[in-house]
């Protein structure tokens, strides 16, 4: 979506050349790439483990960090693909909207009209907001690696990315909607009477 921001208001005019379907298609392609190859390498790392203790994960779903606690044997190699695949798959993307949004924010400010300034900055305030979101449940989530017990924390942040996320987005990205913003106004607010 970065990308696609910085074409439609950095480079406007060719927009629909350089966003063809065939970009759409190496773009979804090369995310589906990275996160198979992400799950095969965790799940193939996760086989070489032993487990002989418990078999209660004490948290609301089953990720990495939850199973490496129930190992008996050591996770040191685990937590460091873990802390490494993390890295590249959250930095390399922060780095590129980082500096997608670098371009489009020098466009939108030598725009000359107000509202077309405001325009552009509704249109990639709602997905910032949702990537912000996003990456900083996943960094606390991910990036803490050597702490021993769930916290009540990590249960809370589990929560927060897999429900609360995910719920938050169509509501961000539908508020850029006038007639959602006045429904949502009329609810905060209450009814005013017209007399």
């Amino acid at each position: 979506m970065a990308y696609d921001r910085f074409l439609a208001i950095c480079r406007p005019l060719t927009y629909s050349a350089r966003m063809s379907q065939t970009v759409q298609r190496m773009l979804v392609a090369a995310s589906w790439t990275c996160a198979f190859s992400n799950a095969l390498t965790h799940t193939i790392a996760v086989t070489a483990l032993n487990f002989c203790g418990p078999r209660v994960i004490n948290h609301f779903y089953c990720d990495l960090p939850q199973l490496f606690q129930l190992s008996c044997s050591s996770t040191q190699l685990n937590q460091l693909l873990l802390f490494a695949a993390a890295a590249f798959m959250a930095v390399a993307p922060l780095v590129l909207i980082s500096v997608s949004y670098a371009h489009v924010v020098a466009a939108v400010l030598r725009i000359r009209s107000a509202e077309g300034r405001k325009k552009a900055f509704s249109t990639c305030g709602s997905h910032l907001t949702v990537v912000g979101i996003f990456y900083g449940t996943g960094v606390f989530s991910y990036m803490r690696l050597g702490s021993v017990e769930s916290s009540d924390k990590d249960k809370g942040v589990g929560v927060f990315m897999t429900v609360i996320n995910p719920m938050l987005n169509p509501l961000i990205y539908s508020l850029r909607n006038t007639d959602v913003q006045g429904a949502l106004c009329q609810v905060l607010v209450g009814k005013r009477s017209l007399t």
